[in-house]
Formats: C-alpha cells, structure tokens, sequence
C-alpha cells in the first residue's frame, strides 16, 4: 500500500476525505485495545473472582483497617 502523505506537498491542506480515514483508523484501533483490555485481563479476573469466592467488600475491608488501627495503637 502506498502511502497517501507523500502525495501531499507541503503548502498544501490535508483533505477531508484523508482525515476521515485516519481519524476512523485511529479509533478502531483504540476501540480494539479496549476490547482486548476488557475480554483478557478485566473479564478472566472478574470469573476468578466469582469461582473464588468472590472479593471482599468495602465493609469488611474498612473493618478489618480499623481492626489493625486499634491493634497498632495498643502495641
């Protein structure tokens, strides 16, 4: 494939329909890195979460904080 930038001179505007297409390349690439980010790393890690018991909540996270706070202090 040859390559459209070298066709334009240097004095001259980028035309729209080049733009379009460049734009539109760039998005999907953006979009493909999202899909991948989402279905390899946020989805496997989701599932091993559920087959594992779940993570642990907020809750009981800021309990057992509290819990090491108070243990601390008293050490």
């Amino acid at each position: 494939m040859s390559n459209p930038f070298k066709k334009i001179l240097h004095n001259e505007e980028l035309p729209q329909v080049l733009k379009k297409r460049v734009l539109n390349d760039v998005a999907m690439i953006k979009l493909t890195i999202d899909m991948a980010d989402l279905f390899v790393v946020k989805y496997p890690s989701a599932i091993g979460d559920l087959l594992m018991g779940g993570g642990e909540d907020e809750t009981s996270n800021n309990t057992k904080e509290k819990n090491r706070k108070k243990k601390d202090k008293k050490n």
